[in-house]
């Protein structure tokens, strides 16, 4: 086999965990596929499987070189996927990775926008943090990404679509210690509710904090934006919100926003994507109808 054919055969036996599940998968025999994962282990003299009653599971070495190879497999065949679309986008996938927030208060437009103009190519969502979407992207898995900024990571394409700005609201609760102008330094005293330590929001509205010498240790830390206004709204604690997004809770008045002496500099909503892989022609055009819209 050649070298491509035999990780193909190693990434499939590690998935199934079976030789001949694996077999069946690729339309070979078993002896063909166990032929292969031997010529492999021998090519890179080190075993790559431990092999057991109940199946072959990957060693340590194995582990570390399946991350590797998936995501190479996986980019072939996003790359033979992509030839396919080329066909006037008249078929084809269009991957995006997002989180549930700026679905709902950014994305949904657009999305209708394309479906609208291209209706026979299909969606797929996957939701994640900023920083899963990033792996996501350069594995593959996905074709964009609609990320929280500031982003760094030099293998990908960043393209600015929204400023946003992170704010503090409140409840009833806390009204008279927040009617007037207060201090980063006054709210922090206070019970804190913000997103978990992993989202890039979080971190970029702790980092800024930090640099001015105040440390925060939330009383709440929640996997969600609208769980963060509905804990403000109980009245559970002061929480750290996307102002763009909590505008139906501020206007009715179910929700206050504090006034700062300093406010938090804005950041903004992005597009990321692989530099080193042209985009697909549905992303393409995905990537166009957002650019246009903002520019109207």
């Amino acid at each position: 086999m050649s070298k491509l054919d035999l990780y193909k055969v190693f990434c499939t036996v590690a998935r199934n965990t079976s030789f001949s599940k694996a077999a069946q998968e690729l339309y070979m025999t078993q002896p063909a596929v166990s032929q292969g994962i031997m010529q492999l282990e021998r090519e890179l003299d080190t075993r790559l499987f431990t092999r057991t009653s109940k199946g072959v599971f990957l060693t340590d070495e194995g582990r570390l070189l399946f991350d590797y190879a998936n995501s190479a497999m996986n980019l072939i065949h996003v790359g033979e996927e992509k030839l396919l679309e080329l066909k006037n986008l008249t078929t084809g996938e269009l991957k995006i990775g997002v989180g549930d927030t700026i679905s709902k208060y950014f994305l949904l437009p657009y999305l209708e926008e394309f479906h609208n103009r291209y209706p026979n190519i299909k969606f797929k969502m996957v939701n994640g943090t900023t920083l899963e979407i990033c792996a996501l992207i350069k594995s593959g898995s996905v074709d964009i990404g609609i990320c929280n900024f500031p982003l760094e990571d030099p293998a990908l394409e960043l393209v600015p679509c929204t400023d946003i700005h992170d704010i503090f609201v409140y409840g009833e609760k806390f009204k008279s210690q927040l009617a007037g102008t207060v201090t980063l330094e006054q709210v922090v005293k206070l019970p804190l509710i913000f997103l978990e330590s992993k989202s890039n929001s979080r971190k970029y509205v702790e980092d800024y904090m930090l640099s001015k010498g105040i440390k925060i240790s939330p009383e709440f830390e929640l996997g969600s934006h609208h769980l963060l206004l509905e804990f403000a709204k109980i009245n559970l604690g002061v929480a750290c919100v996307t102002k763009e997004f909590s505008q139906k809770y501020l206007n009715t008045g179910v929700l206050h926003q504090v006034s700062l002496t300093e406010e938090i500099p804005k950041r903004s909503i992005g597009i990321s994507f692989l530099k080193s892989v042209s985009l697909s022609p549905a992303s393409t055009k995905f990537v166009e109808i957002i650019k246009n819209q903002l520019l109207d």
